[in-house]
Order: structure tokens, then sequence, then C-alpha cells
């Protein structure tokens, strides 16, 4: 009952929000637009994958579905690949109509978003419904941000698609982050909370709902399970006179530690663009995790402490999917190496591994990495929208 009520104060809740304020702001279009207009590259580069995608043309045309499945529950057939879908699309066409102001690519956007307002009533499946909670919920929102101002979005679709990221997919993250579907809180990994953490900050800045975002800000600081900041540090190092952070997941895996900072990364940003820095939280965190999985991936050895996994003791750190080509550190890189000035080598090496086997040598999005769900984690694109220089 607790969390029931703790949602009715979440519906009821208001104040003003900077928009568009989650991942990008006005300013960052500014100077977006600024690189495209002057044919500067590597920006000039990624425009042009970005214009070449599938899910970035006007006559994109979404599938939504009533009720979304993933994971095998032996019964419902998955079909969320269509949900990653076209919230990449809503998003890459948010992006194109921001920069072109092209008014046929924000009415494709709308359609996507609009149409998932109308026909998405929940997601079910195996406890894997809550990765779709979160991941899909935070990229939703986000491209719902992006088309925040568009006049030609009819008000009450853009109300169904507040309450519909309300009533699903926010309903679904409190859910996960209060009862963890009823395990301790150390029983999933890092990357579970993140997300949904995620998801609430941006659909609590689209839908100007002030209790749900400091709700999951006060959590990233200060919550008691995996993805919180607090816990999320397993060690700290000294190398070279730079402190190095093992997060939660360095034993689990290469892919979901470096799917860990990905996350963090969009939810710090999210945070910033509001005001608040968590990129600088228990001095700056996020930077020092990145730079341990940075370095590890790149191919350096690192040190480990063992961690005490629901699985079992993880003893070593794990070399599976180590180099996993992951996008989703140019963000981090731009704000700590060049917005801020700081030490962020290591995290600059992963972002330059990365798109150097990555299209075109630039960080890509949905689309252009795996075409299973672990390519569409991210919704990327981030030489052209985070690099600042």
């Amino acid at each position: 009952m607790l969390c029931i009520v703790f949602l009715l104060a979440l519906s009821a809740a208001g104040t003003a929000f900077v928009h568009p304020g989650a991942l990008h702001t006005a300013r960052d279009f500014e100077r977006i637009n600024t690189h495209i207009a002057n044919g500067d590259e590597p920006w000039n580069t990624t425009w042009t994958l970005l214009t070449a995608s599938s899910f970035a043309q006007s006559d994109y045309q979404p599938s939504p579905k009533a009720i979304v499945y993933r994971g095998d529950n032996g019964v419902d057939t998955e079909n969320y690949p269509s949900l990653y879908h076209d919230t990449a699309a809503a998003y890459q066409l948010a992006i194109r109509w921001k920069v072109t102001n092209d008014t046929s690519y924000a009415d494709a956007a709308v359609n996507v978003l609009s149409s998932w307002a109308a026909t998405l009533t929940a997601i079910n499946g195996t406890s894997d419904m809550f990765l779709a909670s979160g991941l899909y919920g935070y990229q939703m929102a986000n491209a719902a941000e992006l088309m925040s101002d568009y006049a030609g979005w009819d008000s009450s679709n853009k109300t169904a698609t507040a309450t519909m990221l309300t009533n699903v997919f926010a309903s679904m993250n409190m859910l996960f982050m209060e009862e963890h579907n009823g395990n301790d809180n150390y029983h999933y990994y890092a990357n579970w909370d993140q997300c949904n953490l995620a998801s609430l900050l941006a659909i609590g800045i689209f839908t100007d709902n002030q209790t749900m975002y400091d709700y999951a800000l006060d959590y990233v600081r200060n919550g008691p399970s995996n993805g919180a900041l607090p816990v999320f540090a397993i060690a700290n190092y000294t190398e070279c006179g730079e402190t190095l952070t093992q997060g939660q997941e360095a034993g689990r895996d290469q892919g979901h530690a470096t799917l860990d900072l990905v996350l963090l990364g969009i939810i710090a940003q999210q945070a910033y663009n509001q005001g608040d820095d968590l990129f600088a939280t228990y001095s700056n965190e996020i930077l020092h995790a990145a730079e341990y999985v940075g370095k590890y991936n790149v191919g350096y050895d690192v040190p480990y402490t063992l961690y005490e996994s629901y699985e079992g003791n993880q003893t070593v750190i794990s070399n599976s999917s180590r180099g996993d080509v992951r996008p989703g550190f140019e963000l981090l890189s731009a704000h700590y190496g060049q917005l801020k000035g700081l030490d962020s080598s290591w995290t600059d090496a992963y972002r330059d591994m990365v798109n150097a086997n990555s299209t075109d040598g630039v960080e890509g999005g949905g689309g252009n990495y795996a075409t299973t769900s672990g390519g569409f984690d991210a919704l990327g694109f981030g030489t052209l929208l985070y690099r600042l220089s």
C-alpha cells in the first residue's frame, strides 16, 4: 500500500523544469547546429550517419503493442523489439527536427509517441520486464522531452503520452526500486536499478513531476541497493596519482560493467541539465568508475577486490566481453574531460576504441550496433550530441 500511495503522490506533484532539459537542452542544440552548419568534423560525419539511419526517416511507421513482453515466461511471445525500435526512432526523428526544423520529422516523432500512448497498457514477461520499463522508459521520455515544445503535437496526445509514461513506465520503475521484484536490495545487479532511475528522472522532467524527480535523485545519492552510488562503488585504488573505482559488475562481465557507466552518465546528464551535479557526487565517483572500466577494456590490468554477489563470490575481474563495443562514453568524456578539464584519459581511450570499431569512426546509435536489444540500450550519437571539442 505504501508504494501505491506514493505513486498517487507522484502523479499529483508539479513544478517548473527546464525544457527541453533531460539529455539535451536548447543551448546544446545551438552548439550542435553550429558544428553542422560549419561542416565541422567529427560532428558532420556523425550527423550524416544519423540521417542515414532507417529509424530517422520521416516515413517511419511505429508498431505499438497493447502489452509488451520481455523475457520468456513460457506462455507469452516476446515482442519487445518493437518498443526499442520505436523509441530509437522517436528519438532520432526528434533530433532531426531539432537540427533541421523540418516538421516532417517532428510529425513522425510525435506519431510514434502518440501511437504508443494510445495503445500500450502494460509491460509483462519475466523479471526482465523491469529492464524494459527502465531502458525504454528513459528513452521514450527523452524523445517526448525533445518534442515538448513542438506546436504541432496535439495537446491531448501529448497529455496521453505523459499519462502512459507515468502509469505504465514510472509505476514499474517505482515498484522495482521499492520492492526489487520481491528480492533483497542486493539481488539484482546495478544496471537494473540504474535504468529504472534514469527512467524516473526523465519522466519526472517531461511531466514536471518534482516528487518523482527528487525521489530518483535522492536514491542515486543515498539509496540502499546496487545501482545507487554509495553501494555501486566496491573499492577505490590510486594508480599514478589517479583514483580508479571498481564498480559493482566488474566481476560479472564487461558488457554489463560498461553498461553501468553508460547508464550512470545518462542519469547524471539528465540531472545536470536541471541544475543537480551528480557527476561531481562523491568526489567524481562516476568518472573514477569510468576510468577503471575504460582502462581494463582497452587492454590494461586493474586491481580487483573480491565481490560477494548473489550468484557467489566473484574472486577476479571478469574478462568476459572485454573490449565490448558499446556507445555512451562520448557523454562521459565530454563532461569530465572537455567541460570540466579533469583527467579522463582512460574514458577517452575507451571512447576512441569504440569509435574506431564503429561505423565511420564515430559513435552511432540504435541500429548501428547489435540488432538485438543490447545494441539499443543507449540512444547514442554522442560524437554529435555531446562532444565539445
